[in-house]
């Protein structure tokens, strides 16, 4: 039976939220067109489109001055209406970072959402789920498909572009946006091998190739293998990538940029835990086992791999106006065999693993962008103009899950036999095409006062056998920025945000099912402060509105009522003296459901935190140069299992220790590293939502020898 959606409801609320955010509008353009007396302290606009590369940013270093992502690219970070965060290289060779969640966790209110990151890593940002399909971008334009460890050592990079961004991005959580930025061709001939390893096992190499092909064409190469030992019961695996970045200043004018990746990894994901019955409105979690537990078995593997390509062209009209084109895909294929402990005994510890197959889970996302950028004045004011137009269309084919069930026991495991691959039947595919025009403006008075004013119109559909969804929404974003003094900025702003419903998990009855899209609405405002060349401190207050996604109790995902996401963050990040880098960031907050069911009415958010935060920070020993040594603490507060709120995982937090030794061997530089997670070896629940718990994997000591030949 076909089911249509009906896309009036969603229309009415663009337009009521519309009519606020012109009234802010006004606002801010008649404050641009004042004429306040407050001194010009800033240096005077460039007359001409300036294209900030990333490599020309600053390096051997824990903070950035330059974004690469959004509406704002190029901008300075300090000079931007909204919270973002920029993780260098410095910080993810310094952590030995593989995977997403190694970066971002030094990011405030970052959480693990439902599963671990064995295979993945599936996150939450500000408690609201970060969409594996839309909100990983690939150098700011590629939706990269994110249901395979995305490869971190060929990245330059990791920017979190936090809240809602749909003026230009198109539907997406207002999570944030998970910026990869790649490595460029350099201008010198580079050549870095590493081999690296860990105390679980765990074994590999990677190598970092740059060169000049001819004066105008430059390549970048990366690629690795490993094996991966988690510590885990039954758990192991493979993993490596290769990517490919080629620049090419075709004229003068014309710059062309070539981006390829491909990754695989298969590797076994413990059995999870689904949440007991509750009892008297009360849920009783299960006691934490060894982190070394698994009630799984071997075979229960995710296998799959995933290529990105990304072509992009960029022409200078003029001195003052730019234009850009970009086309890319991302592809991904996996097999998964997912597991989950239920029906569980406390007393006895008898209950059953359910298993569910799927075999050729096939995901295809295209992406289409064109823009044009200038510089203008109009009297005293000055613009920095963007308009374009995108289409992003996502092929997605989900098999049927073939379910399995076996009689198993907390305490005392039994081996589970081996089932064999069931055919693919792609009962229900779906088709989505998210097209759209915007326009964006940022306008200037003197040095000291900026307005910003942004308008999307989109088109989307979302099309499967068994539903039918379309709208043409309208968003739109606002912001203002004041720099009273050299170093000092206060903003505000007003975002409305697209997102697509997101896709029921295996856990719930109706798994597989897309939800419709939905509008959400951000205000933000905040201070940025830079007290010293090179640290960067920021603060911002934040309040989203966006529809609730849940697991009823009925066993079915489900679209229901308002929640709200209210608080505050802050971060530090750069350099302290010469000898002290710093990364720093904490979130409190208070994310509620605000209508829907009665029963959920005021509950909290389920995995969300009162507070997390985290500190890392590396120090340079004066009297030993060579010598750097690195800390950091990470935590997460306690957090609601699910959306009645009936019981909580505990907080956690945990502690790091690192160092890095550089020397010269034979004639080549050599850089020797040691990081230990969780040296303390703390036992915790890692993730939770929809009605899971995934208990995290086990402390582990990781090593490496790299150098450049």
């Amino acid at each position: 039976m076909m089911i249509v959606f009906q896309a009036a409801k969603l229309s009415r609320a663009a337009a009521s939220i519309h009519q606020k955010g012109t009234a802010t509008a006004l606002a801010l353009l008649s404050l641009g067109s004042a004429g306040l007396g407050l001194p010009a302290l800033a240096q005077e606009k460039p007359d001409t489109v300036e294209e900030i590369v990333v490599t020309a940013d600053r390096r051997n270093s824990f903070g950035a001055d330059y974004m690469q992502a959004g509406t704002f690219r190029d901008a300075r970070i300090i000079d931007t209406p909204l919270t973002i965060t920029v993780l260098p290289r410095e910080v993810l060779d310094a952590q030995q970072a593989s995977s997403v969640f190694d970066a971002v966790r030094n990011t405030a209110g970052v959480s693990q959402a439902q599963i671990n990151t064995l295979i993945y890593s599936n996150l939450a940002i500000r408690g609201i789920q970060v969409d594996n399909l839309t909100n990983y971008r690939l150098n700011g334009v590629l939706p990269a498909i994110n249901f395979v460890d995305l490869p971190i050592e060929n990245k330059d990079r990791v920017e979190v572009l936090k809240g809602a961004a749909g003026l230009y991005y198109g539907f997406a959580t207002p999570s944030g946006i998970i910026n990869l930025v790649s490595k460029r061709p350099l201008d010198k001939p580079l050549t870095t091998v590493e081999i690296n390893g860990d105390s679980r096992g765990g074994f590999g190499g990677t190598v970092d190739l740059s060169r000049r092909l001819s004066p105008t064409l430059g390549m970048r190469l990366n690629a690795g293998a490993s094996r991966i030992e988690t510590g885990i019961d039954h758990t192991r695996g493979d993993r490596n990538f290769a990517s490919l970045a080629l620049d090419w200043q075709a004229t003068e004018r014309l710059r062309v940029e070539l981006d390829g990746d491909y990754s695989a990894k298969t590797v076994t994901e413990p059995t999870e835990f689904v949440l007991p019955a509750a009892v008297n409105g009360r849920i009783a979690l299960p006691p934490l086992q060894s982190a070394s537990h698994n009630l799984g078995a071997s075979w229960m593997q995710a296998d799959g791999w995933t290529s990105n390509l990304l072509g992009r062209a960029r022409y200078a009209l003029s001195d003052n106006w730019r234009a850009s084109v970009s086309i890319g895909q991302s592809y991904l294929k996996r097999d998964r065999i997912y597991s989950s402990f239920s029906g569980y005994d406390l007393t006895t510890g008898n209950g059953r693993v359910n298993v569910a197959t799927t075999h050729g889970n096939d995901y295809r996302s295209t992406i289409y962008r064109g823009d044009v950028t200038g510089d203008f004045d109009t009297g005293p004011l000055h613009h920095q103009l963007m308009f374009g137009a995108s289409q992003n269309i996502r092929k997605i084919n989900i098999p049927t899950a073939v379910r399995y069930s076996f009689a198993q026991n907390l305490y005392n495991p039994v081996a589970i036999p081996e089932q064999p691959t069931p055919p693919r039947v792609i009962a229900n595919p779906s088709e989505v095409k998210d097209t759209g025009a915007f326009i964006f403006d940022r306008i200037s008075y003197q040095d000291w006062l900026e307005a910003s004013i942004g308008f999307r119109k989109a088109n989307y559909s979302d099309i499967s056998r068994t539903s039918r969804y379309k709208d043409k929404p309208d968003t739109w974003s606002y912001g203002l920025l004041l720099k009273p003094w050299a170093g000092v900025s206060l903003y505000g702003n007003y975002i409305e945000g697209l997102e697509s419903g997101g896709i029921a998990q295996q856990i719930a009855l109706n798994a597989g099912e897309v939800l419709p899209a939905s509008l959400s609405k951000q205000y933000e405002t905040g201070v940025k402060l830079e007290p010293v060349r090179g640290l960067l401190l920021t603060a911002a207050y934040f309040d989203i509105d966006r529809a609730a996604a849940y697991i009823n109790s009925a066993g079915y995902y489900v679209q229901d009522g308002r929640a709200s996401y209210r608080g505050v963050e802050f971060s530090a990040s750069g350099e302290i003296g010469e000898d002290v880098s710093l990364t720093l960031s904490g979130t409190v907050l208070d994310a509620e459901q605000e209508s829907g069911a009665a029963t959920v009415i005021g509950k909290r958010i389920e995995n969300t935190a009162k507070f997390s935060g985290s500190v890392f920070a590396e120090y340079r020993l004066p009297m030993l140069p060579e010598l750097r040594l690195s800390a950091g603490m990470f935590h997460v507060g306690r957090r609601p299992v699910n959306a009645l709120n009936q019981a909580y995982v505990a907080s956690y937090t945990t502690f790091d220790l690192g160092a890095r030794y550089d020397m010269t061997l034979g004639g080549h530089d050599v850089t020797l590293r040691v990081y230990g997670e969780n040296v303390t070896g703390r036992r915790y629940w890692a993730a939770t939502g929809s009605g899971l718990l995934a208990q995290a994997a086990p402390a582990r000591v990781k090593f490496s020898l790299a150098t450049q030949l």
